[in-house]
């Protein structure tokens, strides 16, 4: 089977398709850094279809995703946005973890999934 990279630079790809599942990068705000953690969702969680429609999928497809935050005292503000943006009936396996930092200091969340396609 042979392997898809898309936005691929020196470090890592942002999608790695293989054998019908998509891989997608951990994904940081590019809108709204330095902005509250449901700012940041929102925008990440754009970023995340932009890339799934790329790899000819979408969010309904969601097979996992991982979830870094930067502060627990936010789960309850990110889970009003996610909550939202997942189709109902087709939620993924999810976990939540903290982490101190992230990439830069004005990230306060990132989000990397998986998927399938059709």
């Amino acid at each position: 089977m042979p392997i898809q990279r898309l936005h691929a630079g020196p470090r890592m790809s942002q999608v790695v398709i293989h054998n019908k599942t998509v891989y997608l990068a951990g994904q940081v705000t590019t809108g709204a850094p330095g902005k509250g953690v449901a700012e940041q969702t929102k925008d990440i969680l754009s970023i995340i279809d932009g890339l799934l429609a790329e790899a000819k999928t979408d969010k309904s497809r969601l097979l996992s995703a991982t979830i870094w935050l930067t502060n627990m005292a936010t789960f309850a503000e990110m889970n009003q946005i996610w909550d939202r943006w997942v189709v109902a009936g087709s939620t993924p396996a999810r976990a939540t973890v903290l982490s101190p930092q992230l990439a830069s200091p004005e990230y306060k969340i990132e989000i990397a999934v998986v998927a399938a396609q059709p």
